[in-house]
C-alpha cells in the first residue's frame, strides 16, 4: 500500500475548467495540469469556455503557477471547419497551450502541419483501447492517449506493459460517464437536431422513456422503475478515489476528473479530494465531500468490470450548494475577521455556513454579520455575482468557497 501511494505522487491530476473561476480552483486545490475548452471544436459547447485572449491569459497564469494547460478540440470535424480550424490552431500555439486534445484524423493533421510545437494528446473520443492503436497514434506524432472509458484496470495494465514508456497514457478517474461507447452518441442529433459529437448534446439518455407493441399503435407503455419512470440509458458516475494504489500500479501517467460544465465548487471539492488521496491520505476521509457535490450515484465504472447503469435514479445528488466565492479577507481593529465574498446562492442571518479550503479541512461558523458591498449591515444577501461581507471567527483565503448544507437532496 505505502509503495503504491509513493507511486502514485507522480500521477499527474488533471481537473477541468469550464471557465477562469473553475481554473483558479483547479489551481489552487491542487491539480497539476488543467483543460479548458476555448470558444470552439470542443465538445462542452455549453461551458463558459476562453475566448482567444481568455486562453493566453489562462495560459500565463497556469504556467506561472508552475503546471500544464491543455485545450479540446475534440470535436468531429465537418468540410467547413477544416479552414478556421487551422488558423484556431495557429491561435493556441501563440497563446501558448501545453496541448491539443483530438479525435478527428483532420485536426491531427492540421495541428501538427500548423502549430508543430503543439503537443497532441488522443481524445478518449478516439477509443483507443489496444497497444496497437496507441502504438499508431505515437507514430503519427502523439505524445499522449487518453484511452477508452470501456477499459479495465487489467486491459490498461497490458496496454502500458505493450508501449514504449515515454507514451503518455491518460484515463478518467472521476464525473459523468455516458451510455454510447466512448460518448459517441447520435440519440441527441436524432431526436434534437443537436449533435452531440461536435460537443451541443442534449443529453436525452437522461429522459424518461414509454414504449409501444406493434398491434397497438399510439397505446404507450412505461417502463415500470419506480413512481418517476424508468431511465435505462442512464450511467451511473465514475468515482475511483478509493482505488489510487490500483490504478498506480498500472502505470498511468495522467488521471482525469471530467466536469467542465460543472462549477468551482465541484471543482474545488473533487480535485482537493483526490490531490489529498495522492498524497497518502486515507480515502475514507474524504469520500463524504464527494458526496457533497452535484453527482449521479457512483460506481467504478468499467475499471472491475461492466458498467453499473443507474436505473434508478434520474436526478443529482447532492448535499450542499455554493453560497460564495472569497475575495479578500482582513481582520478587523477590534473582533473578529470581515471577509467579501462574491455571492453565489442567497444566504441570510443565522445560518451556518462550511469553508472550503485548499488544505485547511472544513470549517463551520454561523453567519451573525452580513453587510452589502457598502459595509451597510444586511439580513439577507440575495443578489447573485454581487459582492457582500460577512464576519467570520478566523482568516479567510481568497477563493477559499462557502457553502451551505441544503434541507433535501436537490
Amino acid at each position: 500500500m505505502k509503495e503504491n501511494q509513493i507511486q502514485s505522487t507522480s500521477i499527474e491530476l488533471l481537473a477541468p475548467a469550464g471557465g477562469p473561476e473553475q481554473l483558479e480552483c483547479a489551481l489552487r486545490y491542487g491539480a497539476d495540469a488543467v483543460y479548458v475548452g476555448g470558444d470552439r471544436f470542443g465538445l462542452r459547447q455549453k461551458a463558459q469556455g476562453f475566448d482567444d485572449e481568455e486562453l493566453r491569459q489562462a495560459a500565463a497564469r497556469v504556467h506561472g503557477a508552475g503546471k500544464r494547460i491543455y485545450v479540446t478540440l475534440n470535436a468531429i470535424m465537418h468540410d467547413e471547419d477544416i479552414e478556421p480550424l487551422a488558423a484556431y490552431a495557429a491561435t493556441l500555439e501563440t497563446a501558448g497551450v501545453d496541448a491539443a486534445i483530438v479525435s478527428d484524423p483532420a485536426a491531427f493533421v492540421i495541428v501538427r502541419r500548423v502549430a508543430p510545437s503543439l503537443r497532441i494528446h488522443i481524445s478518449t473520443q478516439a477509443s483507443v483501447a489496444n497497444a496497437e492503436a496507441a502504438r499508431f497514434w505515437q507514430n503519427q506524432g502523439a505524445s499522449r492517449i487518453v484511452l477508452a472509458r470501456e477499459l479495465s484496470l487489467a486491459e490498461i495494465e497490458a496496454i502500458r506493459r505493450k508501449t514504449p514508456p515515454e507514451l503518455e497514457l491518460e484515463v478518467f478517474v472521476h464525473g459523468a460517464m455516458c451510455m454510447a461507447y466512448s460518448g459517441r452518441c447520435l440519440i441527441s442529433n436524432y431526436l434534437t437536431g443537436r449533435d452531440a459529437n461536435r460537443g451541443n448534446c442534449a443529453q436525452p439518455c437522461r429522459w424518461r422513456y414509454n414504449v409501444t407493441e406493434e398491434t397497438r399503435p399510439g397505446q404507450e407503455f412505461r417502463l415500470e422503475e419506480d413512481e418517476r419512470g424508468a431511465y435505462l440509458f442512464n450511467s451511473r458516475d465514475l468515482m475511483m478515489l478509493d482505488h489510487i494504489p490500483e490504478l498506480a500500479a498500472t502505470g498511468v501517467t495522467s488521471i482525469k476528473i471530467e466536469g467542465r460544465m460543472k462549477n468551482a465548487l465541484y471543482v474545488a471539492t473533487v480535485v482537493k479530494a483526490y490531490r489529498q488521496v495522492l498524497g497518502g491520505a486515507d480515502p475514507a476521509e474524504f469520500l463524504p465531500e464527494l458526496e457533497t457535490v452535484s453527482h449521479r450515484p457512483y460506481s467504478t465504472g468499467f475499471f472491475f468490470g461492466p458498467a453499473q447503469q443507474s436505473l434508478d435514479e434520474a436526478r443529482y445528488l447532492k448535499t450542499r450548494e455554493l453560497i460564495g466565492v472569497v475575495q479578500d479577507c482582513a481582520q478587523q481593529p477590534t473582533g473578529p475577521y470581515r471577509a467579501t465574498f462574491e455571492l453565489r446562492n442567497r444566504v441570510r442571518q443565522g445560518e451556518e455556513l462550511e469553508v472550503v479550503s485548499p488544505t485547511i479541512p472544513i470549517r463551520r461558523f454561523r453567519v451573525d454579520s452580513l453587510f452589502d458591498d457598502q459595509g451597510v449591515p444586511v439580513e439577507l444577501a440575495n443578489v447573485a455575482m454581487r459582492s457582500y461581507q460577512i464576519e467570520v471567527p478566523f482568516e479567510l483565503g481568497a477563493y477559499d468557497l462557502l457553502r451551505k448544507e441544503l434541507n433535501t437532496p436537490a
